[in-house]
């Protein structure tokens, strides 16, 4: 008997989400960084066993869109809602559930296994942590509650297991050694821009986004040609930096991880353009991969 099922993972921005997807997956799938909204698209984690096969689905944390491309980050959540087999709501010692009420109803109206993930309990103590989980257990009453530290690793054998248990009876929707739903070049993108997250501070990592003009590979070497847009020219001036130099420090480390993750060398060229308002702009947004209503 063959199991298969999707499990989608949600919640408030920050909470932990792709920390935890990374930690179910095994591998380094979602970029994670310590600023809310590092996800932006719906990102897919596939593990396979003999018997069964678990997609999970990493989502954009839940808020209330001032543009376009958050309008498109919330519909990739709450499409999360319509097709999951098995849903996780993640949230932490620290979340502020209340400023998501609605998002909750309607996890509660969902028909879906729900799970609830009360991650970064490494950061409490037990005291407030049993306060925590009466807490969740009258706002999400019919939720099987996991207390959680996604980066100690701690409490994730447990989740995986009861995951496995309530998957349904199917065959696998993906290829047994598929790993995830995205290409490569959408990866490249992802660790770049998790770079200038890193490294940038204010309104320029928010501004930001990554294209990959050329992706040429061979036995020995991949050679990537990508560009970082900005909304306005004194952001290109800042992510460029005086000489280059901030640029090319996003290159070096970006290109280190590339050679990880694709088990190769990389060349790397960086450029970066103004595209006026891009996150405002349907063709743009959808040119980028983001959904609109």
């Amino acid at each position: 008997m063959h199991k298969a099922g999707f499990v989608n993972i949600v919640g408030n921005p920050n909470v932990g989400k792709s920390t935890l997807m990374n930690a179910l997956v095994g591998e380094r799938i979602s970029i994670i960084t310590s600023k809310a909204q590092t996800t932006r698209h719906r990102i897919m984690g596939i593990v396979n066993g003999e018997d069964f096969q678990i997609v999970y689905s990493d989502t954009p944390g839940v808020l209330k869109p001032n543009y376009k491309l958050q309008e498109s980050m919330l519909n990739f959540s709450r499409s999360a809602l319509t097709d999951a087999d098995v849903l996780l709501y993640v949230t932490d010692v620290y979340d502020a559930y209340e400023k998501n009420i609605d998002f909750i109803e309607k996890v509660n109206q969902n028909p879906a296994p729900l799970i609830l993930i009360i991650n970064k309990i490494d950061l409490i103590n037990e005291e407030k942590l049993i306060v925590l989980v009466d807490k969740w257990k009258e706002l999400i009453p019919r939720a099987e509650i996991y207390p959680t530290s996604a980066l100690e690793k701690f409490n994730i054998e447990p989740v995986f297991e009861r995951i496995k248990a309530l998957l349904p009876v199917s065959p696998a929707f993906f290829d047994k050694d598929q790993l995830t739903d995205k290409p490569a070049r959408f990866f490249v993108t992802e660790i770049i821009r998790e770079k200038i997250l890193l490294h940038y501070d204010k309104e320029i990592p928010y501004s930001v986004e990554v294209e990959v003009e050329q992706f040429q590979e061979d036995e020995r070497l991949i050679r990537i040609n990508a560009v970082i847009y900005v909304e306005r020219d004194s952001q290109k001036g800042i992510l460029i930096g005086h000489g280059g130099k901030s640029l090319k420090t996003v290159g070096t480390e970006a290109r280190k991880d590339m050679e990880v993750f694709f088990e190769k060398k990389v060349f790397l060229e960086l450029f970066v353009k103004v595209e006026k308002d891009w996150r405002s702009k349907d063709l743009k947004l959808k040119n980028f991969g983001y959904k609109l209503d």
